[in-house]
């Protein structure tokens, strides 16, 4: 299968925390961070999700934020992934960004070229990838 989704991240379920109908998965990629989704009961039985079995977090990169500075920040989205800039590539309004991990694991944002002004973003730069748990779909 191909998708769409310009971030697909491999790694191990870390950990299952099951609620009435939604249940938190925690995955360790395989560069050392963790990225912790939030999917359904339902989706967590299906896909055989439990400690210890592979699965490929999928993130669409315009769901990806990025961030100067945030790492003492109060933010309410779970994945906060820190890195650097390792590729910018201007477009008329939006600009990709690539933010290699410090795992090694490369990390793809599509934010506005508004955006890339105002971070003043340059190659090397320290940067966080931010991702809303909700926004981060499993597949195995």
């Amino acid at each position: 299968m191909k998708i769409s989704a310009r971030n697909v991240l491999g790694g191990t379920v870390k950990n299952v925390t099951k609620g009435a109908v939604n249940a938190e998965v925690t995955l360790a990629l395989q560069g050392g961070e963790t990225v912790v989704s939030i999917i359904t009961n339902h989706s967590v039985d299906s896909l055989g999700l439990h400690e210890g079995s592979a699965a490929h977090a999928i993130i669409k990169a315009s769901e990806v934020m990025v961030g100067k500075n945030v790492e003492n920040a109060k933010l309410s989205a779970r994945n906060v992934l820190s890195g650097e800039v390792a590729r910018l590539e201007p477009g008329a309004v939006n600009s990709e960004v690539e933010i290699k991990l410090a795992g090694g694991t490369p990390i793809v944002a599509s934010i506005t070229k508004a955006s890339v002004r105002a971070l003043d973003l340059q190659l090397g730069n320290k940067v966080s990838a931010i991702i809303k748990a909700s926004h981060v779909l499993l597949g195995v």
